[in-house]
């Protein structure tokens, strides 16, 4: 079973950086991550959900090569091409897998012009050293799939860091 944690940051490259960390501890095993999704409101109100898979694009590359090449044999490859990539787009379409691309945006709605929120479907994690991962970089939880002693554990790790961010001296 998966769990869902939204963070919300108060910058795009903050919420990036997090991601990249957590990234960093999947290579290391420590978590695995079914989608890490960093959704930025707008200063217009609309909300840019930057995805690391894109299926649709992804099909659509895949779909025009093979349709290429299947119109090579039949001696049409422009229109072999055309009928893959929108076939292989479309299929990327309904193969769409991870977090609801309109749950990300009517959550992140929430959010300030110019905040971002980081979006995780986690599988699996060794608790202790990713809510340590991510206490070192703030942020205020938004929604959490997690029971209540892991989601307030993580809560106190975030408050943490905001309070040491918060009465740093400033240069």
């Amino acid at each position: 079973m998966s769990d869902l944690l939204a963070i919300a940051y108060p910058t795009e490259s903050e919420a990036e950086a997090v991601r990249a960390r957590l990234l960093g501890l999947q290579r290391e095993y420590l978590i695995e991550l079914g989608d890490a999704v960093v959704a930025v409101k707008q200063p217009d109100g609309q909300v840019k959900l930057n995805q690391l898979f894109e299926p649709v694009a992804a099909g659509a590359v895949s779909g025009a090569l093979w349709g290429s090449l299947i119109g090579l044999v039949v001696l049409m490859p422009l229109a072999g091409a055309a009928l893959g990539a929108a076939s292989g787009a479309l299929g990327g379409k309904m193969t769409d897998l991870g977090i609801d691309d309109a749950f990300m945006k009517e959550a992140a709605k929430a959010l300030d012009a110019g905040h971002a929120a980081l979006f995780l479907l986690i599988r699996k994690m060794t608790t202790d050293k990713v809510v340590a991962a991510l206490a070192a970089s703030g942020g205020v939880i938004l929604r959490s799939s997690f029971d209540e002693t892991r989601e307030e554990a993580l809560r106190e790790a975030l408050a943490r860091a905001q309070a040491a961010v918060s009465s740093a001296p400033k240069a």
